[in-house]
């Protein structure tokens, strides 16, 4: 499998995450579950195949993808098609970043997957042709990075005061969420309503998004665990609402999550269908 992420331009290391691309891959699985992570992606399909995402439930499709589309802030986990040989460009934006390259409100792609066609218009189909065609994989990178360069717009950006409360909220426990929404100066509607503009939800949902993906870090290749020493260091009131929220971000309790061996796997990325 072919795998490389991109180095990106000075101008864009604020807003984007990372710019990656691989071919080649081989999953074991045909169903995967995404876990909510604070991060809103632009995926390029670049080997012909329709993805599909599924009822959280019933695992019935329910989506159909192709060519370019858009996964917008999720609060609840997805569940997504994996394809064998499979080749794919991705456009990573930091939770801060998305609103200066679009042009709608960041909240009205709140959990949602929509065709990039219907945002971006005939210019994104060209990207995606200029990347299908590039002949190595630094051109298909350097012809992303020039189209986010062009609908870069940092007048778009959240104003500094909300970009701080969101650095406060990715760095500071969550014992300390109500101490950080009081230093806004301005009321805390005003702060939901700001959050959800330029990022997609609120500061307590992001707050929980942030810590549940530390656990997740914390869970990683970790054989012995005690639920409730996590618990506690997490700032959860007791054992039981941690369950609670570990269900309600990945689909699983936390004892059928290491059961399945998922602390072993990509931390935000779970197959459901694993064969052998």
């Amino acid at each position: 499998m072919i795998f490389e992420t991109h180095i990106l331009e000075k101008a864009l290391i604020n807003y984007i995450e990372s710019i990656f691309y691989y071919k080649g891959f081989k999953p074991t699985h045909s169903i995967e579950r995404v876990v909510p992570t604070g991060h809103l992606f632009i995926i390029f399909e670049l080997d012909g195949f329709t993805r599909h995402t599924f009822d959280n439930n019933s695992l019935r499709p329910n989506g159909n993808y192709t060519k370019v589309w858009v996964s917008g802030i999720h609060k609840e986990y997805l569940s997504i098609s994996a394809h064998q040989d499979s080749e794919m460009l991705v456009i990573q934006f930091k939770t801060l970043g998305a609103s200066s390259f679009f042009d709608i409100p960041i909240n009205e792609l709140t959990n949602k997957v929509i065709l990039a066609e219907k945002l971006f218009g005939k210019e994104i189909l060209e990207l995606r042709n200029l990347i299908l065609n590039a002949k190595s994989i630094s051109e298909k990178f350097k012809s992303a990075e020039n189209w986010l360069l062009k609908r870069f717009d940092k007048s778009k950006s959240a104003p500094k005061e909300i970009q701080s409360i969101l650095k406060q909220i990715q760095s500071k426990p969550l014992s300390e969420s109500s101490a950080i929404i009081a230093t806004y100066p301005y009321s805390q509607k005003h702060l939901i309503n700001q959050f959800k503009k330029y990022f997609g939800l609120t500061p307590k949902v992001f707050h929980r998004i942030f810590r549940f993906n530390e656990i997740l870090k914390k869970l990683q290749n970790k054989q012995q665990l005690k639920w409730a020493d996590i618990a506690y260091e997490f700032g959860y009131s007791d054992q039981s609402h941690f369950i609670k929220e570990f269900k309600e971000f990945s689909g699983f309790n936390p004892q059928e999550f290491i059961n399945a061996d998922f602390h072993n796997d990509e931390p935000n990325f779970f197959p459901l269908d694993r064969k052998g």
